[in-house]
């Protein structure tokens, strides 16, 4: 496994791979890896990637006032050793100004899908995070993208960037993966407490409350979030947002019908964490 640094030097070993017949399989990450990003590595494999290359970059464009892009985790010897274990053949970890040098201007925005649930709340995040992604498919060049369902609204987000532009990426949204009491894997779990971990797991129960109730037969939205609500507000300190939307359009929707995305984006002290899930196509055990 090599570990480059040099935007050209990662063009060149994608283009060299490609000129042997390879498939590139390819996980944009931020590092502080965990099981959930090695699934991903494992996902990219499984749609027929020969040839796995992952990055860590951790991009200040997509982090607001209220983020916590000063203390989010550098850990590239630990996440380089995770990587070898799953078979991964490059890391690209760049510094800040091999991706953002002197007088870099340009940005990538989507529109509509980008102005709702996390867009109210991180203005310009969305920005950052389809500019840096542009940059790096750019780089990578044709090949399978891995993402997390973790976050619902960047995956939807990148797959329209990939569609408009007609970027020659395949991008994949692969579903979360939770540790076996429910809670969604993250780094930021790495930030909680004991006790706070255990107050987190309100967002399980929540999502696994709405998901029971729309089984059962509830397909208005308002009585869903106020389910997911009532198991989530006790047990964190502040609240984004809990809310349904079409799982499609991120838009708000009347009425349930099929399937609908339940999302949660709250916090426990100075930790946010986000989770969803799609009403009618998953459920928590």
């Amino acid at each position: 496994m090599d570990i480059l640094h040099e935007p050209s030097a990662l063009r060149a070993r994608c283009d060299a791979f490609r000129s042997e017949g390879q498939r590139i399989g390819f996980v944009p990450t931020m590092g502080a890896l965990h099981e959930g990003h090695l699934t991903l590595i494992d996902e990219a494999r499984k749609q027929g990637a020969t040839r796995i290359v992952v990055s860590i970059f951790v991009n200040p464009l997509q982090f607001g006032p209220r983020d916590d892009y000063s203390r989010y985790p550098g850990t590239l010897p630990e996440d380089a050793e995770a990587c070898a274990s799953r078979g991964v053949d490059v890391i690209f970890a760049p510094d800040r100004d091999a991706m953002y040098p002197d007088g870099f201007v340009s940005q990538v925005r989507v529109a509509k899908l980008t102005e709702t649930l996390e867009g109210v709340f991180r203005p310009g995040h969305f920005d950052g995070v389809t500019t840096v992604v542009s940059k790096l498919f750019h780089l990578v060049g044709p090949a399978v993208a891995i993402f997390g369902r973790k976050d619902y609204q960047q995956w939807k987000v990148l797959e329209r960037m990939v569609r408009d532009l007609d970027m020659p990426i395949q991008v994949v949204g692969m579903r979360t993966v939770r540790d076996e009491d429910g809670l969604a894997k993250s780094s930021r779990n790495r930030y909680l407490s004991e006790a706070d971990r255990a107050r987190a797991l309100a967002i399980s129960a929540g999502l696994r409350a709405a998901s029971r109730a729309f089984k059962e037969g509830e397909r208005d939205p308002a009585s869903l979030e106020r389910l997911a609500r009532a198991h989530i507000e006790p047990a964190f300190d502040t609240i984004d947002y809990v809310a349904i939307a079409d799982a499609d359009t991120l838009q708000p929707i009347e009425r349930v019908h099929e399937r609908a995305l339940l999302v949660v984006a709250a916090r426990i002290g100075s930790t946010r964490l986000i989770d969803n899930l799609v009403l009618g196509e998953e459920v928590i055990p």
